[in-house]
């Protein structure tokens, strides 16, 4: 491993695998169909973000897109933000999605840390999902009402989307382990009129009841004119003490074939939500036809999924990945869901569930790889991972070390591909590729009709330069706007401020000559020491690469313009301590592998790194306290996953503006 580095070839696609992929097919299809013939992944990435109409065309074609009427162009307007896809259209997202039912394989596999694997076919989840809509409709749910799920990682959860979906209303969903403050900030902006929920779920190995917790949801949301509860922790639970509640059980009870009410390609799909740590959620609004092409593409061409694919990403429906996984439906694979924790009873639970259910792609991030690797898993040598053909890691950076363990220590014939990407527009737009080789660190590509550029300071695209993440041109799965932001203000803050009609995503990146890509982590947790920027992603790796430390953090106060001040958090090995030799080797480690400038100020051992409920790093909240933020200005606790810690950083910070002169 010591002579891995960032680059290293460790990987080739077999000729079986990239002549028989679906990207090969589509570039068949092109040559074949459109006299548009492209030697090179390159070339065709090229064509796609030049000639927008024509790529997005193409695809609709490709994929053979069903539409009551025909649309009447493709981009007529193609500012951003603003700009407008397929006017004409009249689609439906879960009509596509039984478009592709099958017989000889389940629509659906699902195990919790309590029920064991359990089969759903595409005729018994078609039946589910026309009996909750028919039920909807009776409560006088119409396109654009929101219906909002208080929800795990389950099959009703799936249902319940697809049934909205087929109605043109808009879904909204939150996962269960999330505070009653974060869930009524996300659902009260949305004014919803319909709430699925569960009386409570298991994690971890312990019972949570949220019975409580959806009543005083339901009191915060005035809109709200049905609650349906589901009986998840207790089969018999009811809905005393719910006000105007029915069971999952009645709605099932409804007897009608599924009808699918076209809709505008632009018509609200769901909204989903940025992360919320400080203020309110932003609610991002993504269109039926938008999210239902970029998914079609990224699933099929760039994550090679067909039908009898076991496609598995560990998500809970809080994240975007949630609703990426449930579209692995639109292409005909089997989505394997899990609710559960990863680590319980140990951390080889989502290794068996792979063995178990003949997985062909386990997603997962790279902060589960990184807990793999510190534990010393050997998954290859436990368990049975024949079918597994793929795996993906988002989230954050992965760095070297976790490719090669995954090559090492998962399969040596493994198409590794990290992607990057958001809840943004709700996809990856840096990716895998069959057709191309994975190196150490390198994300395989810029995906089809994204147009993304690294941007130096004066706003110009750079090769082999760390620059601002940027895409330059429109992407149909791009928000068509925000809930109650009618001017788009708060959206062009977002991301149009910086560059004007160009979106800056907020991260580091490289794109290197062979056409790869480097993230580096959030351009606005930027180190930088005396002129040199660094992202973050470069320091956790060397420093998480010394064997006493599991986990860390660093925040730089220059960055937000406060005085030069370095610190390091880190979380140690049981019986490891921060002693002045441990101190002095992470110091060293750091001079030696990036520079003199990068040795902290300060090291601090802490119990655990703060987290957002979906894994991420809370780098700028843990600033602005070290700044004088008072806490609950700097972050919402509700929005994360251990807000306990949070006292324990205001409590550092306070020690040290004592210490100062």
């Amino acid at each position: 491993m010591s002579t891995i580095t960032e680059g290293t070839l460790l990987w080739e696609p077999s000729p079986t695998l990239s002549d028989g992929s679906e990207l090969r097919r589509y570039m068949r299809w092109l040559a074949e169909r459109q006299g548009r013939a492209y030697d090179t992944y390159a070339a065709l990435w090229e064509w796609s973000v030049s000639d927008l109409p024509g790529f997005w065309a193409s695809l609709w074609d490709f994929f053979a897109i069903r539409s009551a009427t025909p649309y009447t162009a493709v981009l007529p307007r193609a500012a951003m933000p603003g700009a407008e896809w397929f006017p004409g259209a009249q689609l439906n997202y879960t009509e596509h999605i039984f478009r592709a039912k099958r017989a000889d394989h389940p629509a659906i596999l699902f195990q919790s840390e309590t029920q064991p694997l359990t089969a759903i076919g595409w005729d018994e989840l078609e039946r589910q999902v026309a009996a909750v809509a028919a039920a909807l409709r009776e409560l006088g749910v119409r396109p654009g009402d929101r219906v909002v799920g208080y929800l795990p990682n389950t099959p009703h959860a799936v249902v319940a989307l697809l049934a909205t979906a087929s109605l043109g209303a808009i879904w909204s969903s939150c996962s269960p382990d999330f505070g009653s403050p974060s869930v009524i900030d996300r659902f009260k902006q949305i004014e919803p009129k319909v709430l699925f929920a569960v009386d409570g779920y298991r994690y971890g190995g312990k019972a949570h009841d949220r019975r409580a917790v959806v009543a005083e949801i339901q009191r915060a949301l005035p809109t709200l004119e049905r609650t349906v509860l589901i009986p998840y922790l207790d089969a018999q639970s009811n809905a005393a003490g719910l006000e105007r509640a029915l069971l999952w059980s009645e709605l099932l009870q409804h007897d009608a074939p599924l009808r699918c009410e076209p809709v505008p390609f632009m018509h609200p799909l769901w909204i989903l939500y940025s992360s919320g740590t400080t203020g309110l959620p932003k609610p991002i609004v993504h269109s039926q036809g938008g999210i239902l092409l970029e998914h079609f593409k990224m699933l099929a061409l760039h994550h090679d999924l067909k039908p009898g694919d076991r496609f598995f990403w560990f998500t809970t429906t809080g994240w975007m990945m949630w609703n990426y996984l449930v579209s692995g439906l639109l292409v005909g694979a089997t989505i394997l869901l899990y609710d559960g924790s990863p680590a319980y009873p140990d951390l080889g639970v989502l290794w068996r569930f792979a063995q178990e259910t003949g997985m062909t792609l386990f997603g997962t991030s790279a902060a589960y790889i990184g807990a793999c690797m510190k534990a010393g898993l050997e998954p290859a040598r436990q368990y049975d991972l024949s079918r597994l053909r793929s795996m993906g890691s988002t989230g954050s950076p992965l760095p070297p070390e976790g490719f090669v363990w995954a090559y090492q220590h998962v399969k040596r014939d493994l198409w590794l591909a990290s992607v990057s990407g958001g809840t943004d527009l709700c996809t990856a737009f840096v990716g895998g590729c069959p057709l191309l080789p994975v190196y150490a660190g390198e994300l395989q590509c810029r995906c089809l009709g994204a147009a993304v550029q690294a941007f130096d300071e004066a706003g110009r695209p750079v090769i082999e330069q760390v620059g601002e993440l940027v895409i330059t041109a429109p992407m149909p799965s791009m928000p068509i706007y925000f809930w109650n932001d009618p001017d788009y203000r708060r959206y062009r803050e977002s991301y149009f401020e910086m560059y004007p009609g160009v979106w800056r995503h907020g991260d580091w990146i490289k794109i290197t000559r062979r056409g790869t890509a480097v993230i580096y982590g959030r351009s606005d947790s930027t180190i930088n020491r005396m002129g040199i920027r660094m992202g973050t992603s470069e320091f956790y790796r060397v420093v998480e690469g010394v064997p006493e430390v599991l986990d860390s953090l660093v925040i730089d106060l220059e960055g937000l313009g406060g005085e030069p001040y370095l610190a390091l958090f880190v979380v140690l090995r049981e019986g490891a301590q921060l002693d002045q030799e441990l101190r002095e080797r992470i110091k060293r480690t750091i001079r030696e592998a990036l520079s003199p400038r990068h040795v902290p100020d300060d090291i601090f051992q802490i119990p655990e790194v703060p987290r957002t409920l979906n894994g991420k790093k809370l780098e700028v909240p843990i600033k602005k306290i070290f700044m004088g933020v008072p806490p609950e200005k700097a972050a919402n606790p509700d929005a994360m996953s251990n807000p306990q810690i949070l006292s324990y950083f205001v409590e550092l910070a306070q020690r040290r503006r004592r210490a100062q002169p």
